[in-house]
């Protein structure tokens, strides 16, 4: 096993630049309720692990398992915005246009991935007609799909499909459909596309189609935006059951941030939050995950060996307040893989400098070096939570000055509404901007025992995400991954040790 001296980091924080990421996946819950096909909803904080289990998705190809992933940081939203079917709910205004795009995908896998296909005469004249309908229309049998709703496209409707004459505008032909006019016919043209894709696919393989990225471009006052993902979701669903309902392993995935999916309101909003939701968590009673056990498998791949928590940390010395190391440092995370990465390459660090100045230095993560490691780590926590919530927040920056200046980790709200006063916020009460740190996790209520509870706690959104947030409550603690950055206190001038 090498030792820690050697070693350069235990990954990056984002999925995009982990290449630890597929060695060391952790197969969570939320990922095998996809292959299952039993939840397709998969939501989470940011940095939680959505991406690197959609990049796993990808990654994962054998002979019946064909996955497409979709991500949007160069899609064309103004051309998929034209077209929003006038006349209907915003909230479903974009769930046929969606459906077009999936089917579209679904059919780029029929004819170029899956091998299998034909299984019989019957799905092979329906191939030829969804071929020459691709073709005809879009150049190519694998067309661009970030392109298909670009104004000068022209759908060849005829002779792959028998649509309704009467839905034609005056001198439009179903030979010569211009893509401005898909809002008019769409609906009809995914029952054919839908009924044509399902009666082809193999029922023994396995289809996914994934989206990820959806948080780029996101601006909670955009109401098309909202719009789109609802459309998203919506068609998604439909899909789905349509899939199921005819035998066939079709299976559209969302993953999703959780402050963004709570933006969202429509109709149907609890049933699919209730069947086919599943939020990533890390070292909660509603998983057996958790981001020590993700640590272990990065451990494992650069020191080699089977190292465990204890094999790296030295756990026979606890940290003030009679802490162990692994919780010293959980409590300082919001429960993410980008966290605890982030953590234990701040530790490495400063054990790295400790051990090139005392080569007599033990060969594991002592208490000196978590207590180094903070700093680097708070930081980096305050500008994550910065990229994450200044769209909901645009006021955001005044509220972290304010806990700067209350100055102490834990406070009260007669604390706190002393100091709002001095310099309030426009439009917002001193009981809101209370409100809007909890529900962002910078600050936890005290929860007295008893009621059914348990014993009294400090209750943060992050870990009970469906706890609300409780207006009566006279007793408040800042997150402790933030002590250092904000420069925070005991009662009493004393420095925080240990939470």
């Amino acid at each position: 096993m090498k030792k820690l001296l050697d070693v350069d980091n235990f990954g990056a924080i984002d999925a995009d630049n982990d290449v630890l990421l597929l060695e060391c996946f952790e197969d969570h819950e939320a990922f095998l309720q996809i292959k299952d096909r039993t939840r397709f909803l998969i939501v989470g904080r940011k940095g939680s692990g959505k991406t690197s289990i959609f990049k796993k998705m990808l990654r994962d190809k054998h002979h019946q398992y064909f996955c497409f992933g979709h991500t949007f940081s160069d899609y064309p939203w103004h051309h998929h915005d034209l077209q929003a079917r006038v006349g209907i709910p915003d909230s479903d205004k974009f769930t046929h246009s969606w459906k077009y795009l999936i089917l579209l995908t679904a059919s780029k896998i029929i004819l170029n991935s899956d091998n299998s296909l034909s299984i019989d005469e019957e799905s092979m004249d329906l191939m030829v007609r969804i071929e020459k309908f691709v073709v005809d229309s879009y150049g190519s049998k694998d067309p661009d799909v970030t392109q298909i709703f670009t104004p000068s496209k022209t759908l060849k409707l005829k002779p792959s499909f028998e649509l309704d004459l009467k839905l034609f505008k005056a001198g439009i032909t179903p030979e010569n459909f211009p893509i401005s006019e898909l809002p008019v016919i769409v609906q009809d043209l995914n029952i054919n596309l839908q009924k044509y894709i399902l009666r082809c696919l193999n029922p023994k393989h396995d289809y996914f189609i994934c989206f990820d990225e959806l948080d780029l471009g996101f601006n909670p006052d955009d109401g098309n935006y909202n719009s789109r993902l609802i459309g998203l979701l919506l068609a998604a669903r439909d899909i789905n059951i349509a899939a199921r309902e005819a035998g066939k392993k079709l299976f559209i995935v969302i993953f999703l941030r959780d402050d963004i999916y709570n933006t969202l309101h429509f109709e149907d909003k609890n049933k699919i939050t209730e069947n086919s939701l599943s939020l990533i968590e890390w070292d909660t009673q509603r998983t057996q995950k958790t981001l020590k056990g993700l640590m272990e498998k990065r451990f494992k791949a650069v020191l080699g060996g089977h190292p465990t928590w204890e094999d790296v940390f030295d756990e026979s010395k606890e940290m003030p307040g009679h802490q162990r190391k692994y919780q010293h440092i959980l409590d300082r995370t919001y429960l993410r893989p980008r966290d605890v990465i982030k953590f234990c390459n701040s530790v490495l660090a400063q054990y790295k400098h400790r051990k090139n100045q005392d080569a007599s230095a033990g060969e594991k993560f002592e208490n000196v070096d978590l207590n180094e490691a903070r700093s680097d780590y708070s930081n980096y926590l305050i500008s994550e939570l910065d990229d994450e919530i200044h769209k909901h927040l645009p006021y955001h920056e005044g509220l972290i000055e304010l806990l700067r200046k209350i100055g102490v980790w834990q406070f009260t709200s007669d604390e706190f509404n002393a100091e709002y006063a001095k310099e309030p916020l426009p439009n917002v009460s001193a009981e809101d901007a209370l409100k809007r740190l909890y529900e962002f996790s910078f600050i936890g209520f005290y929860r007295p025992g008893g009621g059914g509870y348990g014993g009294s706690e400090y209750v943060f959104k992050y870990k009970e995400p469906k706890i609300r947030f409780d207006s009566t409550s006279s007793r408040f603690r800042i997150h402790v991954g933030l002590i250092e950055v904000l420069g925070l206190k005991r009662h009493g001038g004393r420095s925080v040790e240990a939470a």
